[in-house]
């Protein structure tokens, strides 16, 4: 069983080698750029606080603080990282595709690049959602919240690490149509199967947005509306690339496979 599995960890640890150099090499890359990618985080962040001091005399005092000796350097080191995923992420799509390669058809094989293209402009675009709707909405409801008693110091190390967290949530959450799409292309899933789990799809939806998003209703909507919309054109998608047999012709099947049971049964009893 071994030798039969043998290949398969060593395409794997090929292709996994390959997207943690890529991760690395662009890892460095974007620690050299990661001021101006800092400074774009923050700017929800420091949009929120000048929207909050202009309603609050204690919010004026308002400020991004850090409580670590090495601070500065260990947020570089995160925003780094971050930028390095996003940037690597057309690599590791296509790796992700080859390792699974072998096992598709001639004419499959050819779709790595709407693959890779899909995955990575849905990524870009749950990201770009989660940065300029979700976060203004939640980062100006949370630091609103209490700032006429309170001075908002904002520790830049959790913001970092709560911010990565939404946009990886988000870009991730918006890969649903293209990983629906390739599961229906290797016959995994089928239309009827994802409509028979929506029920299900969407108490998961909202569990994940509230664990992935500040703790307001409002913002939870807004990661939970859009995935709902996105299961929806998956099935679409899905229906579009493995759909599945009528229920008419299942039922025939299934009569004339009792018809055949019956029939073995009286040859057996004659």
């Amino acid at each position: 069983m071994f030798d039969d599995l043998k290949p398969h960890l060593v395409e794997l640890r090929k292709r996994l080698g390959i997207s943690a150099g890529s991760l690395i090499v662009m890892f460095f890359v974007m620690f050299y750029f990661h001021e101006p990618i800092l400074n774009w985080m923050v700017e929800p962040l420091n949009v929120a606080l000048i929207e909050v001091g202009k309603k609050s005399v204690h919010a004026a005092d308002g400020m991004i603080t850090t409580s670590q000796v090495g601070g500065a350097f260990f947020v570089a080191l995160k925003v780094s990282f971050f930028a390095a995923i996003v940037a690597s992420l057309p690599i590791i799509l296509a790796q992700i595709w080859l390792f699974v390669a072998p096992g598709l058809y001639a004419n499959e094989k050819k779709m790595i690049i709407p693959f890779i293209v899909g995955g990575t402009v849905m990524f870009l675009i749950g990201v770009l959602f989660a940065y300029y709707i979700v976060t203004p909405f939640g980062f100006d409801f949370l630091i609103t919240f209490g700032s006429f008693k309170f001075t908002p110091l904002i520790n830049i190390e959790d913001y970092v690490g709560f911010f990565t967290k939404i946009m990886f949530g988000f870009g991730l959450a918006f890969e649903l149509p293209i990983f629906a799409y390739f599961l229906a292309l290797l016959g995994m899933i089928d239309d009827r199967m994802m409509k028979d789990f929506f029920k299900y799809a969407v108490i998961i939806i909202f569990v994940v947005a509230a664990l992935l998003t500040p703790p307001d209703i409002l913002t939870q909507l807004l990661m939970a509306g859009p995935l709902i919309i996105l299961y929806g054109l998956s099935i679409f998608i899905v229906r579009m690339v493995n759909p599945a047999p009528p229920l008419e012709e299942e039922d025939d099947e299934d009569e004339d496979e009792d018809e055949e049971v019956a029939d073995a049964i009286e040859k057996k009893s004659d």
